[in-house]
Order: C-alpha cells, then sequence, then structure tokens
C-alpha cells in the first residue's frame, strides 16, 4: 500500500507532455532491458558522460565540489564531475533493471553486514545518499532479517512515477510511500511493529535542521533522527559503492541517537553525526556522489 496525496488536475499540455516523457522512459527501459545488464549500463553512463558536461548543471557541480574542496583546481573538478556524470548515468540505466541486478547474487554484497545484526526482529531506521547507486541499498534487506519501507518524493510526472515505482516495488516488502502528511503515522506503525525504514536523507530541506557540511552551513531532513529517537531504533548510515560496472558494495555504520531531555537538540546533534558519516565516505569516493545537488544554504 502506497501513501496517496492528492494532486491538483492536470492541464491539458500537461497530460500532453508528460505522457511524451513517460512514452519516451518506456521506450528507452525496453531497450536496456534487452540489452545485458552491464552493457545498459555503461552505454548509458558514457552518454551522460559525453552529453551533460554541455548542460548548465555542469557547471554548477562544479562549483559545488570547488567549495567543498578549496584546494581543488578547475582541471581536478571537471574530471571528478565528469566521472559524475558516467556513475548518473549508470543509475538512470540501472533504476529501470533492478529486478536483473537482484536476480543476479553477485551484484550486490555487504562489506559488514554484522552491522545489521542487533536489528534484525527489533527494526531500524536506515538513512543512505545519492552516492554509487543508491536504488540497490535495500536489495538484500530481506536476507539480513531486515524488511523495508521505502520513503520517497514525488515526481511532478505521475505516468513516470508509477512506472519507476513499479521497478522498485518488489525492493520494498513493507510498502514505498511518497512523502506526505498521511506518511508519518504510516511509517511510525511499521516501526512499532518492528519493521525497518529506508530514507535518502542527503537532499537540502529547508524545514530541517541546521547543521555544517564539508565546513559550510546546510540544511537537513530531521526525521530519520527524530524517528530513532522518538521509537527508540537504531540509526544505520548505508552507502552502496560502486566497485566495477554494475556491482556495488554495501558500507553500514550504525549513527550514535542522542537521547537527551532535549529532543530538538538531539534531532541537531544526530543529524550532524549522520552527515558527518556522508562527508567521510563522500570524501573516499568524490565522483559518486551527485554533486548536483543545491545542498547547501
Amino acid at each position: 500500500m502506497k501513501a496517496k496525496k492528492s494532486r491538483r488536475p492536470l492541464t491539458r499540455r500537461e497530460k500532453l507532455s508528460y505522457r511524451a516523457e513517460w512514452l519516451a522512459l518506456r521506450f528507452i527501459g525496453g531497450i536496456l532491458r534487452s540489452l545485458p545488464l552491464d552493457w545498459s549500463s555503461a552505454f548509458m553512463g558514457n552518454v551522460w558522460r559525453i552529453i551533460a558536461p554541455m548542460t548548465h548543471r555542469h557547471a554548477r557541480a562544479k562549483a559545488h565540489i570547488m567549495a567543498a574542496y578549496p584546494e581543488m583546481t578547475l582541471n581536478e573538478a571537471d574530471k571528478i564531475i565528469r566521472d559524475m556524470w558516467e556513475n548518473l548515468g549508470r543509475v538512470s540505466a540501472e533504476t529501470v533493471l533492478l529486478s536483473k541486478i537482484h536476480k543476479d547474487k553477485s551484484r550486490v554484497t555487504y562489506a559488514n553486514p554484522e552491522v545489521f545484526a542487533p536489528s534484525v526482529g527489533e527494526g531500524a531506521v536506515l538513512v543512505t545518499m545519492h552516492s554509487g547507486n543508491w536504488e540497490v541499498v535495500s536489495d538484500k534487506a530481506e536476507e539480513l532479517g531486515l524488511p523495508l519501507a521505502g520513503v520517497y518524493q514525488k515526481l511532478k510526472n505521475p505516468y513516470s512515477e508509477s512506472y519507476l515505482i513499479e521497478r522498485r516495488n518488489f525492493l520494498y516488502k513493507l510498502g514505498l510511500y511518497c512523502k506526505g502528511h498521511d506518511t508519518g503515522a504510516k511509517i511510525i506503525s511499521i516501526l512499532r511493529k518492528k519493521g525497518s525504514v529506508a530514507f535518502v536523507a542527503d537532499v537540502r530541506d529547508r524545514r530541517g535542521v541546521k547543521i555544517d557540511f564539508f565546513k559550510q552551513p546546510s540544511a537537513a531532513t530531521h526525521i530519520p533522527a527524530a524517528l530513532a529517537r522518538t521509537m527508540n531504533k537504531r540509526l544505520i548510515a548505508v552507502v552502496a559503492r560502486r566497485r566495477k560496472g554494475a556491482r556495488f558494495e554495501i558500507l553500514a555504520k550504525e549513527i550514535p541517537v542522542a537521547r537527551t531531555k532535549d529532543r530538538v537538540q538531539d534531532a541537531i546533534t544526530t543529524t550532524q553525526a549522520m552527515h558527518d558519516q556522508f562527508e567521510e565516505w563522500i570524501r573516499e569516493e568524490p565522483s559518486q556522489w551527485m554533486w548536483i545537488m543545491k545542498k547547501w544554504i
């Protein structure tokens, strides 16, 4: 079951535009599914590496990484961002090929599965970031004894959203929910029943809390930290790092959850600790993080 949120009626022009986008997505997805997985991933990676640097987002991404790394030269930044585009191109293909990745048990491995063990039968709050391929983080969650519910951001295009949800649904045994007013109660219910919930938690959220990220002021969602504290659950940061082609290694790290009398400060402290771990992983593999995001304030 997925959370519902009312949409305003689409205009005729929007319907035509969104349907055209959806048809193009289905067409490209069909071609990618007809090819071997590694070919599809490499093809889209190369396409994005060539085309994406011609867009305005290339300059934005370079500006972001150079602000995070003041010592970095323009040429160094350009190389990393081109590698980033290739990774994102691969992710775009792999998103419609998640079932193929899932069927090949060698595609996703865990570096330290023991981190999850204390949460088996108890549930946990998992957080990841836009790095490597965040779509495969939940690939083996059920095998680890942690069936998941996922929370995602609703797309503007309802047709494309339905298509992409169909590609992901099987990974989330406890449901896939869009962010909305009624989602919180459902997530709390899942945690109370000792299920687990996963968030992509590195996006900017002006309604969240203020933290430091790469020594710059940033806004981040406090929801995962607040849920872990309120529901007395462990908070586990995970990243699906690309190792070779369409193969991934998942790293995990438990984040200490602050639990004092000041719940607001606890949310800030825990969210900062979460982002400190994200930053550590990004610094290890900067080309795998999505630098195009407007993360900083």
